[in-house]
């Protein structure tokens, strides 16, 4: 049984597939596994946790894994030892989601091409055929992820906040979700995955997008984001395609063909969960 594996910090899918690409098991759904926010008793607990994978995993010879905060060694190495223990007898593959967004969005395995990722975090890469560069190396939500989800939820609590929304849209955000200062900050900063808390405010752009308010809340973060880490790759651009991969993204289709179009460049493939693309990879 081959294992492949696509986590955000908020959730993360696994297909369980023969290697001709048949899939065994129903697609199984966990809570994101980001080792770099996450310790090891948490991601333990996280995968043992779903009764398919326990009952499995003495099966497993081979599990591809692809997730937020895979990026750097100490991280990677962490959820390596996890996997390793709960998998004995598979073969364990980490690579940081870019890799999976590059590998589902390319048209051909050798393509290269800039690949941005805005999901729960956000992220971009260029892939020359054969090897990833980063130029900017992401230090999280807290500093980074412009237009991820966890940005706009941001956004969206501070406007609110600092009463920018218009009132309308004040009264549907106050009624959709707990808005008490001690709810928030209990959230942030005393329970786990604070970046996935945000980001489940994202939604609520997506259910009124056609607010003017909303409309200029996603086109000037996807410009900061254009401006931050798609242009470090300014030149690779003039002759590569620009793909993108996540909800977030994939949600923003029109409003990031706009700004993109705004900077000269022109966009390629959008796909919103990676996980498809992934096992044709490594089956074919």
């Amino acid at each position: 049984m081959i294992l492949i594996v696509d986590s955000g910090s908020t959730k993360c899918d696994w297909i369980s597939v023969d290697t001709e690409g048949n899939q065994l098991l129903e697609k199984i759904r966990t809570n994101g596994l980001n080792p770099a926010i996450l310790s090891q008793d948490e991601l333990r607990s996280i995968i043992l946790e779903s009764p398919e994978l326990s009952e499995h995993k003495d099966k497993v010879s081979h599990l591809y894994f692809y997730g937020a905060g895979c990026g750097t060694d100490k991280p990677r190495e962490l959820l390596e030892g996890v996997l390793g223990e709960i998998f004995p007898k598979a073969y364990v593959d980490v690579q940081e989601d870019t890799m999976a967004a590059v590998r589902a969005t390319q048209n051909s395995i050798t393509e290269a091409a800039v690949v941005c990722i805005l999901g729960t975090g956000s992220n971009c890469s260029y892939f020359d055929g054969e090897f990833l560069h980063q130029r900017v190396k992401s230090l999280g939500y807290t500093l980074m992820d412009d237009a991820s989800g966890n940005y706009f939820g941001k956004q969206l609590i501070r406007d609110y906040y600092f009463d920018k929304m218009p009132e309308d849209i004040r009264v549907a955000f106050a009624s959709k979700y707990d808005l008490e200062a001690d709810v928030i900050k209990s959230r942030l900063y005393k329970q786990p995955n604070p970046n996935a808390y945000l980001a489940n405010f994202a939604e609520f752009m997506f259910l009124n997008k056609d607010s003017e308010y909303i409309q200029e809340v996603i086109t000037s973060g996807i410009r900061l984001f254009m401006t931050n880490m798609v242009f470090q790759f300014d030149e690779e651009l003039k002759n590569v395609p620009l793909h993108f991969a996540g909800s977030i993204a994939y949600f923003s289709q029109n409003e990031i063909n706009k700004v993109a179009e705004e900077f000269g460049y022109k966009t390629g493939n959008f796909v919103r969960r990676p996980i498809e693309g992934l096992v044709k990879y490594h089956t074919d």
